[in-house]
């Protein structure tokens, strides 16, 4: 699958979509699964950004929203580029967004070939949030920095997404 494909069907999963739900949860445990379909009844509205700024979806809800950015590897582990990198150049753009706008920062790292809850979420270590945005960027495991600080992403220490829509849909 390509990245637009995964953004897709993270889009379709936020989004309550049965079709994607029933695809992804085959392979899930009966509680990875249970927990997924929550977000049949408190979706959010999902629009996938154009152009490569760093932040692929935003979602949207009445309760909490927050700029999403998709990666995806067969490795478990993600090291972003150098300083002058695109993907930290990427990270370091979300980071002033958000801050900016006081939005949730979330990065969502789709492990290729993985059976089960293939999903993990993150978040980046910023200021300024209130409300539930604050409180979910306090449950949400931080992207690490290499010892040069650059972003690493370890899928190994994220939030499942089934615990991230469970946690979000109580």
């Amino acid at each position: 699958m390509s990245a637009s494909q995964y953004e897709r069907e993270l889009k379709g999963i936020l989004g309550g979509e049965n079709k994607t739900l029933t695809k992804v949860t085959k392979t899930c445990s009966a509680l990875e699964k249970d927990n997924y379909l929550k977000i049949c009844n408190k979706p959010f509205a999902v629009v996938r950004a154009a152009g490569s700024l760093g932040i692929d979806l935003v979602a949207v809800r009445g309760d909490i929203s927050f700029l999403t950015e998709v990666k995806s590897s067969v490795g478990n582990t993600l090291h972003f580029s150098s300083v002058g990198g695109k993907l930290q150049k990427q990270a370091d753009d979300m980071c002033k967004a958000c801050e900016k706008t006081k939005t949730l920062p979330v990065y969502a790292f789709r492990l290729k070939g993985h059976r089960g809850d293939s999903w993990r979420f993150f978040t980046i270590d910023i200021h300024g949030l209130g409300g539930a945005a604050s409180i979910l960027h306090r449950r949400l495991p931080k992207l690490d920095r290499s010892k040069t600080g650059n972003f690493v992403m370890r899928w190994n220490d994220g939030m499942p997404l089934s615990d991230f829509i469970s946690y979000l849909c109580k």
